[in-house]
């Protein structure tokens, strides 16, 4: 009985399929296609998205910097005045 079951199983019939079955057709064309330009519409915004909060940091790190500098500046013309104030007059 083994031996009968081993014989089915070792000879595979082999069958042509049907190419309608086979192939995905127009509709299966139309489905990646769709899928395809959604990814890559995706990937577009994406990538300005990161562009743009890219820019924005660069933005902000100039204001950060400038207004630094504006403020070391002021503080530096606060000390000058300070100090000539309490500076001994002859």
């Amino acid at each position: 009985m083994l031996t009968a079951l081993a014989a089915l199983a070792a000879t595979p019939t082999p069958s042509t399929p049907d190419e309608s079955i086979v192939t995905p057709g127009p509709f299966g064309f139309a489905a990646v296609a769709f899928i395809a330009v959604a990814v890559f519409l995706l990937v577009w915004d994406m990538l300005r998205r990161i562009r743009r909060g890219r820019y924005r940091e660069e933005v902000n790190a100039e204001l950060d910097a400038e207004e630094q500098a504006r403020a070391a500046e002021a503080a530096s013309e606060t000390d000058d005045e300070d100090i000539d104030r309490d500076a001994p007059r002859s």
